[in-house]
């Protein structure tokens, strides 16, 4: 894992080399020494890494290289620091001002070499790591990709627990009742509960369906508003108690028919204060816990815990089989005896099993020869038993974590930052790896964007991450780390002194103290009281990154708004979008060395001009209430910068000069006022753009086109800049604006046939008012587009002929249309040769869903449509069932049938002449399906 620190530092030290000679004043000479010296060190790791059984002694070594490089980094750092500081006392640019004289980075550089660094190489030299060309282990190999989306309702046997609980669930009753699945970590527990929770019966026999995650940090209110935004799309709770709260959820479940999962419930004490929320008299009402705790289930039930039994050893082999071979074909010949002992010594814990098959599954996907993949199995079989006896879960995962490559394994243990059951963006994660230092590109022409994204599917491969929702084109768009895992990675974080958390603890105390904070890198502060903690004495002058996740913001009072800058010098990371500030941070500048900033400041007008001297910043994401933003920083100073992200509207400076911007590939959003050549310029490389205002004059310019790299684009269209949405991380979301928004501007625009550039694969347009005649024949020419959303009145025009004579949609995958007054959609298969995907939401004339789409259709959602349009749609399911039917008839191969995805048909609500109304009402009004 030093290798990654040393990776780092390189690039630090290059940066200084290439883009800051002036800075570093006399110190090039021993620049160059280090960069030497930290090469040599770079190959002696390299070749580690490729060595299996590197023990101890080895890991020892790590440590002390790592402390090493922490040391080098921070002096380095300390040194630019008074440089820039200094620079600034004389209002002088300060990245491009000579080191003050009395302060020698030179002499700083050179002692460090000969007193640390040579000491580490001599290190590495003793244990005989350095000298071979060495294997770099599971990198050289490739994987086979599998659809991930499926993860979830991976259950293999269990069909007798499953029936069992349905029993329960379904059972007339005259009270309220209760289910606990009570077993050990990682027997499956939850996925059972999921599959039961999301199978036919159960959709069918409960209307309100309502799962909440129960953490061992648990919080009563959260609870009661966990359930609450299940039945309302208001999130004002604030100035309600605990008592309104539950006597609100209560009286909603007084006599309507609900079954609700508490998943993962840790004590007697947490049940006891939430089951008075449940009206007992209810007896169209059910109750389903998870728990490892035998007492929960007997407190709750009076049935008792329903202990959730082991697999046996065909089911146990069986999932196996799926884990390792799913996508790849089945288990060859000379795996099997070995195969089926290592499901066996498994002992029927689905958690060990999924685990041991990332494993197997990465050494037999890798380009390897039968003969070693059989004995790396071989080995496995030897050492399952033993990682199995005492802490059996957590040795699973450390035999996981051991066979991680190097460079992936500071990645997962940073899974341990996040706060437990968090839905973590996949967006924020992989960019925060990047700004820790964590990936480099692996080839040519590769983006850390790109490198990232790899080693974050290499997680989910291995089953050490849990993909929780992914976006049209099936990237992962959020996803989370089991406790058990997540537990393991904050234990290992402690052993490598990789991040710590603070904590408040029951008596009023923060933990570790404030005092110890200058001994750590990172800090992720898990509490609500940050006035509390901000002021303390704070002094962190080591601390690299400052994060905060939760989803309940908290306000930072006025007096600690510059606490964070005037506490720790040297920060590279700081995620505080879940901190209100109620100004823009007016030491921020101070922060040379950030890398990666959130920030929410409720009512931002200007981003000042001082944030143009954060020359390091790859990543800037803005949440504020405000809906445009003027941006005095000159961004094409900031050679580094990458995504620059927010959803209110950016005014750029017309006078900035042009410096083509090498880096920045995303911009959102920007101000129609802003989309002038000058910024085409400078924009070129850009991947993706979000543009906002009056784009009546967008459309007849070639600003688009000249955006040759373009990938993405979201044009809203209105002259009153709607209000910004919280997540700001979600590229796919829709925009939160007020329905009483009178000023937005409904006149149609007419697009110029070339106007869009001809490599992008994704389109959003709101409130455009294009024709529907333009989307077939303008839209359609750009042959790379796989995504194309239409949000509130992207078009006008009731009739939409999609029909032979116009060129088509060649590469579309995903359509979504919502909230239009689309009436007729007439549509041919060959106009939408590649759809699998649609989602139609809100269209209430719409009369019915073209047929001909069907045939490669593989995912309808539809919700607010009317009951003919809701009937199309189950026309559609019903064509698809007999296509499937016929294929079998005429003797397709099972396998292939398998490949191919299963028909997904989502209902929301289905609107009639009386109102919105059910799918199951509709349909037994209607008849229709049957």
């Amino acid at each position: 894992m030093a290798s990654a620190g040393v990776s780092f530092l390189l690039e630090k030290v290059d940066g200084l080399l290439k883009h800051y000679i002036d800075l570093i004043g006399n110190a090039e000479d021993e620049l160059r020494g280090l960069k030497s010296d930290l090469d040599t060190l770079k190959s002696f790791l390299v070749d580690a890494a490729g060595k299996p059984n590197k023990g101890e002694h080895f890991r020892r070594a790590e440590r002390k290289m790592r402390e090493v490089i922490y040391q080098v980094e921070d002096t380095l750092d300390r040194c630019l620091t008074e440089a820039a500081a200094s620079a600034a006392k004389t209002k002088k640019n300060p990245i491009r001002r000579l080191a003050p004289p009395s302060y020698s980075l030179a002499k700083e550089v050179k002692s460090l070499r000969e007193s640390k660094v040579k000491e580490i190489i001599q290190i590495a030299y003793g244990l005989g790591i350095g000298g071979g060309s060495g294997s770099t282990g599971e990198d050289s190999g490739t994987t086979v990709k599998e659809n991930r989306t499926i993860r979830q309702d991976k259950v293999i046997g269990l069909k007798d627990e499953e029936d069992t609980i349905i029993g329960y669930l379904t059972d007339e009753k005259t009270e309220l009742d209760v289910t606990s699945i009570i077993g050990m970590p990682g027997l499956g527990k939850t996925t059972l509960a999921w599959k039961i929770f999301e199978s036919d019966k159960i959709k069918h026999e409960f209307r309100i369906r309502i799962w909440v995650n129960i953490s061992q940090k648990f919080n009563r209110r959260d609870f009661f508003v966990d359930i609450l935004k299940k039945f309302t799309h208001s999130r004002k709770f604030s100035g309600l108690n605990d008592h309104d709260l539950e006597q609100k959820v209560r009286k909603r479940l007084t006599n309507d028919k609900f079954l609700i999962v508490l998943d993962d419930v840790w004590s007697v004490d947490h049940w006891d204060a939430i089951k008075n929320v449940f009206p007992m008299k209810n007896g169209a009402g059910k109750v389903m816990i998870t728990s490892r705790e035998k007492d929960v289930g007997t407190r709750a039930s009076v049935r008792g815990g329903h202990p959730l039994r082991f697999l046996t050893r065909d089911e146990s082999w069986q999932l196996l089989q799926q884990e390792v071979f799913n996508g790849v074909g089945g288990c060859p010949e000379y795996l099997e005896i070995v195969g089926k002992r290592i499901a066996h010594d498994c002992d029927g814990l689905p958690l060990t099993i999924v685990v041991i098959g990332g494993i197997l599954k990465s050494q037999y996907t890798s380009r390897r020869s039968t003969g070693v993949v059989r004995k790396e199995w071989i080995k496995v079989s030897e050492n399952v038993s033993s990682y199995l006896e005492g802490e059996k879960v957590s040795s699973v995962v450390a035999l996981s974590y051991e066979r991680l490559p190097d460079g992936l394994k500071e990645c997962f243990v940073y899974m341990g930052v996040f706060p437990e059951d968090h839905e973590i963006s996949s967006w924020t994660l992989t960019r925060l790896w990047i700004a820790e230092g964590f990936v480099v590109r692996h080839r040519e022409g590769q983006t850390l964007e790109e490198s990232a994204d790899e080693k974050l599917n290499a997680l989910v491969d291995r089953n050490l991450l849990m993909i929780g929702e992914t976006n049209p084109t099936g990237q992962i768009k959020t996803c989370r780390v089991h406790d058990l895992i997540r537990t393991f990675c904050t234990t290992k974080a402690l052993e490598q002194s990789l991040f710590q958390e603070v904590k408040k603890s029951s008596n009023g105390v923060f933990e570790p103290p404030v005092t110890a904070m200058e001994d750590y890198h990172r800090l992720c502060f898990h509490s609500d009281d940050l006035s509390g903690f901000f002021s303390k004495k704070l002094k962190g002058p080591r601390v690299r990154s400052f994060l905060r996740f939760s989803s309940e913001p908290v306000n930072l009072q006025k007096e600690h708004v510059s606490t964070i800058s005037d506490a720790f010098g040297l920060l590279r990371v700081l995620d505080s979008v879940s901190i209100r500030f109620h100004q823009f941070p007016p030491k921020l500048d101070k922060l040379i060395h950030l890398r990666y900033i959130t920030l929410y400041v409720r009512d931002l007008k200007v981003v000042p001009e001082s944030v143009s001297q954060l020359w390091n910043l790859q990543s800037f994401v803005l949440d504020t209430n405000s809906t445009c933003i003027t941006m005095k920083a000159n961004i094409w100073r900031l050679i580094h910068l990458r995504h620059l992200k927010t959803k209110a509207a950016i005014k750029l400076d017309k006078d900035w000069g042009d410096v083509a911007s090498e880096n920045l590939q995303t911009l959102g959003t920007l101000s129609h006022h802003s989309c002038t050549d000058n910024v085409s310029r400078n924009t070129s490389k850009i991947k993706k753009l979000g543009i906002r205002g009056d784009l009546q004059d967008l459309f007849h310019t070639d600003f688009l086109a000249k955006l040759h790299h373009l990938e993405k684009l979201k044009l809203v269209n209105d002259t009153y800049n709607g209000s910004s949405s919280n997540n700001i991380d979600d590229d796919d979301d829709d925009d939160g604006d007020d329905d009483d928004d009178k000023l937005i501007n409904n006149i149609r625009l007419i697009p110029r046939s070339n106007c869009f550039p001809g490599k992008m694969k994704s389109l959003s347009l709101t409130k455009t008012f294009l024709s529907w005649s333009d989307v077939s024949t303008i839209l359609s020419k750009i042959d790379t587009l796989e995504v194309l959303k239409l949000k509130e009145n992207a078009c006008a025009g009731k009739t939409w002929e999609a029909t032979a004579g116009n060129k088509g949609f060649c590469s579309l995958h995903f359509l979504l249309i919502a909230d239009v007054e689309l009436v007729d959609w007439t549509a041919s298969s060959d106009q939408f040769p590649s759809l699998t995907c649609l989602s139609i939401k809100n269209c209430k004339e719409l009369r019915q869903i073209p047929l001909e789409l069907a045939e490669k259709l593989e995912n309808l959602e539809i919700d607010n449509l009317c009951r003919s349009a809701t009937d199309s749609a189950l026309k559609i399911k019903k064509l698809k069932e007999e296509e499937e039917q016929q294929k079998k008839k005429i003797g397709q191969h099972e396998q292939q049938v398998r490949r191919r995805a299963e028909f997904q048909l989502s209902i929301g609500l289905v609107c009639d002449a009386y109102g919105p109304v059910h799918v199951d009402e509709a349909t037994s009004q209607s008849g229709a399906g049957n």
